[in-house]
């Protein structure tokens, strides 16, 4: 028996309106983690209990870099250890420009020792951009694998529609690579529910499994809403253990 995480923006249309019945919502269905979003109706201190009350983890956070700045980094450690989670990915950012690019590898270079210190690994998620040339031409994740020393979690979706050789590009990540968004779309940028598109879930999903990394769950389309496409997508990998 596999344990699943989902990123809780799979059900935003339930996290905005109640958290507590989103994470209720997911604990049913059998997942076992979540991955936390920045929302305003929920307290790291509410987060905490109800996931404690469901026997959910907080596997990790997609927290924006602009979290990690010298005036609130503090708050944001003391709130991801209130969670219990030691897990902080930078889920995107302004990558349009080498001078975008040289500022977030400042914020990283600057921050990864400081969450280290207090027990927080710092990643990244990527999408497809990450791995398409910038407007200065430069490939973005191969500059934060030479100039970070940065965790990564793979989005397999968004490398495969990155034309990206996703199995081969987990085995090539080794160690770099702490988790996976394992999702599923077609190769025009339209998401699915797992097991409805073209991406290679199975291939993922066994490599995965291989590899003893975790899978969080993250499906974007809410067809037709967020909790009926978490089940599907439960449900699916389910079928494949």
């Amino acid at each position: 028996m596999m344990n699943y995480g989902i990123q809780l923006y799979s059900i935003r249309d339930l996290l905005k309106a109640d958290y507590k019945a989103a994470l209720e919502c997911v604990a049913q269905l059998g997942y076992k983690m979540v991955e936390t979003i920045v929302v305003d109706n929920a307290t790291a201190e509410e987060v905490a209990a109800w996931c404690k009350e469901l026997g959910l983890t907080v596997s990790g956070t997609h927290t924006r870099a602009s979290f990690l700045a010298p005036d609130v980094i503090e708050k944001t450690i003391a709130d991801h250890k209130t969670m219990g989670c030691n897990l902080l990915i930078i889920p995107g950012h302004d990558i349009s420009t080498k001078e975008k690019v040289d500022e977030l590898i400042e914020i990283i270079n600057w921050a990864q020792p400081i969450l280290e210190k207090e027990g927080i690994t710092l990643a990244f998620h990527n999408h497809s951009r990450e791995f398409l040339p910038n407007e200065d031409g430069q490939i973005v994740y191969d500059e934060l694998r030479k100039r970070t020393k940065i965790k990564l979690e793979l989005d397999t979706y968004w490398a495969y529609n990155a034309k990206q050789p996703v199995v081969e590009l987990m085995e090539e990540l080794g160690d770099r690579l702490i988790a996976i968004h394992v999702k599923d779309g077609n190769d025009q940028g339209h998401g699915y529910p797992l097991g409805m598109g073209t991406a290679p879930v199975k291939d993922v999903y066994k490599k995965a499994v291989e590899m003893k990394l975790p899978m969080i769950v993250e499906s974007e389309t809410q067809t037709p809403d967020g909790p009926t496409e978490a089940k599907i997508c439960i449900e699916y990998l389910k079928s494949l253990e």
